[in-house]
């Protein structure tokens, strides 16, 4: 276990719970920022790295669909000074302390500068005009409830901004969440296996959750140690699917990753389809359902079944899922 982080199992035990309790903790806060002018003006731009970045992808397609334009951009592909811009800029990192989202926000006008962490204060925190916390919950190394009540923060975000308003159904979440966790009680190493004996795992998720794939294959190599890719599903189409053998596949999404989902299990590659469609299993498709929810609950809920597959492959590979192998030591400030 690395120092200051709890155990992926207690993390996942307690996830439920914590995710409730964060709900309500943002509404609060964002009710406050909101109050104070905080989400106004050109929608905003995300800037993340790691599991971060993918934590915004939902947010950022609810903020479309609302008609407002929207960016996640990686902290650590941009020479400094960031650009000049008139949107405001949100730093998203869990430990508030991730050091080229530090930098980057560092580098733009005070008044533009928001964050999203889990820990207040941090680094991140303190520099932002307007700090979201999580509320410090404590998470694993391989981050669980600290991806998952970010997803949330960037998600009711999106939401507010502009004069919004956060989605009532927030309040059902939790229930929906338990009722995932029970059936990946159940099904949990039956679903990891052809990942556990894959070469590779190519993950793809309809473009309002990509994230969900980019955080599916981030897992999967942090805590099984397993080579994995996350693409949204049409980037997957255009080409990348072409190399599909001795691999296993993870697909997250309704119509057209149903219907990739049947072509690849035909072709007789092993497929996890996660959808709120009624498909039935078959030879090398296995379906897990998810209720037909707004994005960023869709993705929270999706992130949890990644946490799970994540998880049984270490098991089933005995791999310690707390054991990292690298510690890069430059990728976080003091």
């Amino acid at each position: 276990m690395v120092q200051g982080y709890i155990l992926v199992a207690e993390a996942r035990a307690a996830q439920a719970a914590r995710l409730e309790q964060a709900i309500a903790h943002l509404g609060g806060q964002l009710r406050e920022a909101q109050g104070r002018g905080a989400f106004t003006g050109p929608g905003p731009i995300f800037l993340g790295i790691g599991a971060s970045h993918a934590a915004s992808a939902a947010a950022v397609w609810t903020l479309r669909s609302r008609g407002i334009d929207a960016q996640r951009l990686n902290a650590g592909e941009h020479p400094l000074p960031f650009p000049a811009s008139p949107h405001a800029i949100i730093g998203v990192s869990q430990s508030g302390k991730s050091a080229e989202t530090l930098a980057a926000l560092r580098s733009v006008d005070a008044g533009r500068r928001l964050a999203v962490v889990n820990v207040a204060p941090s680094p991140l925190a303190d520099l932002a005009a307007t700090a979201i916390s999580l509320g410090n919950l404590p998470d694993s190394y391989a981050s669980t409830i600290g991806y998952t009540a970010t997803v949330a923060a960037l998600g009711m975000i999106a939401e507010v901004w502009g004069g919004g308003a956060t989605d009532p159904s927030w309040a059902d979440l939790p229930a929906a969440f338990r009722q995932l966790e029970e059936v990946l009680r159940t099904r949990g190493p039956a679903l990891a296996a052809p990942l556990a004996g894959a070469a590779a795992v190519d993950y793809a998720a309809a473009a309002a959750t990509a994230g969900s794939a980019e955080v599916g294959a981030l897992l999967l190599r942090e805590v099984a140690r397993v080579p994995a890719t996350g693409l949204s599903t049409r980037q997957y189409l255009h080409g990348a699917m072409e190399s599909a053998g001795k691999t296993a596949h993870v697909l997250m999404g309704d119509d057209r990753e149903a219907a990739l989902a049947q072509t690849l299990a035909r072709a007789g590659h092993d497929t996890i389809l996660l959808t709120s469609l009624p498909v039935a299993e078959e030879a090398h498709l296995a379906v897990l359902p998810v209720p037909a929810l707004p994005p960023a609950q869709r993705a929270i809920l999706e992130a949890l079944a990644m946490q799970g597959l994540a998880v049984e492959t270490a098991v089933l590979r005995g791999i310690d899922p707390d054991a990292f192998v690298f510690h890069p030591t430059d990728t976080k400030v003091a």
